[in-house]
């Protein structure tokens, strides 16, 4: 079947032989022509495409072919290789054409009982699923996706951490406090750029100066491989060129941040120990008034579905429901 989507695309969704479905998206009826006599010719001269089970390629195999071809240009491409490894090894390392939804979900279940979290157990699915889409788009796999119709485990919403006024300057102070050879140099002035920016305490320490200018900071290491400029005073900037030419560059100080953490009494959930500078910039930029798609702009979020876990803090965001709708200014008019 072809047929024009809404938006304009067209789209051929064809199944050769039962459980061998195919739908994908073109720009023209003729691309999707072609690719529909592709599959068809493909099905009646090819045995492998007829019966996938000829493939005999382990598991371990296809992600080594996957991290060959694609997983190596990834930001985190070995680690996520090295997880994929322990996945299929855990799996038992089957035919990875005789995989199936049964087999990962007994397996899933297994690692619930060890104690694993449910994000953690998404990822895993993320990954592997990952791995055939994959090769599957590179045309290395002539068979469907065994994890397709596989459902990631809900996962209950954190509460977001953060700080108030009263908290950041007792964390301040202990920094201020701190002396002796394990007290990072650093640490005063990436706790502030965290809170000055909203940035991930990676992102500040990957901070140079060639990377202020004009009262600006821009953060290229980030997490979606995306860099985005973030304004700051001019007090604060010239405070960083002062610093690393006194100092040098920003080194690592996550421990010294925990050490000054533990120092001040206060409690965050469980790897939250940096991201509440995160969430406090957040935080402060919405009650202070600040909006929702700016927040969005400046922590990166490729989707404002995320920076919308703030939006609840906003004292006035449910009331422009009042202020902006039209019949506002209906009413006016009378």
């Amino acid at each position: 079947m072809i047929k024009q989507k809404p938006n304009g695309k067209w789209l051929v969704d064809i199944e050769p032989v039962k459980g061998k479905r195919f739908r994908k998206t073109f720009d023209t009826k003729a691309d999707c022509k072609r690719y529909e006599t592709l599959i068809l010719s493909k099905f009646t001269t090819n045995n492998e495409w007829v019966n996938p089970n000829s493939d005999k390629r382990s598991l371990v195999d296809i992600v080594d072919l996957w991290h060959q071809l694609h997983g190596h240009t990834l930001k985190d491409g070995f680690r996520r290789f090295n997880a994929l490894i322990r996945l299929s090894n855990d799996l038992g390392n089957p035919v990875a054409s005789r995989l199936t939804s049964s087999m990962f979900l007994m397996y899933r279940k297994q690692r619930i009982n060890q104690g694993l979290k449910p994000k953690t157990l998404n990822n895993e699915l993320i990954y592997i699923r990952a791995v055939f889409n994959e090769l599957i788009a590179l045309q290395q796999l002539n068979y469907v996706n065994p994890l397709e119709k596989v459902k990631p485990l809900k996962v209950p919403e954190r509460e977001l951490t953060w700080l108030n006024k009263d908290e950041i300057n007792e964390l301040f102070a202990a920094v201020s406090q701190r002396t002796g050879y394990n007290l990072n140099p650093h640490l005063f002035l990436l706790i502030e750029i965290c809170l000055s920016t909203g940035a991930r305490w990676s992102e500040a320490e990957g901070l140079n100066a060639s990377l202020v200018k004009n009262n600006q900071v821009t953060f290229v290491d980030t997490k979606n491989g995306k860099a985005r400029t973030v304004p700051i005073s001019e007090d604060l900037a010239n405070r960083l060129y002062k610093h690393w030419i006194e100092f040098g560059p920003f080194t690592s100080a996550i421990g010294s941040f925990r050490r000054v953490l533990d120092k001040t009494g206060m409690t965050l959930p469980e790897g939250q120990a940096t991201h509440v500078l995160r969430h406090s910039f957040a935080s402060h930029f919405v009650m202070n008034g600040g909006n929702i798609v700016t927040l969005q702009r400046i922590l990166g979020h490729s989707s404002v579905k995320t920076t919308m876990r703030y939006a609840h803090l906003c004292p006035d965001f449910l009331n422009d429901a009042i202020k902006y709708n039209p019949m506002s200014e209906v009413r006016n008019m009378e």
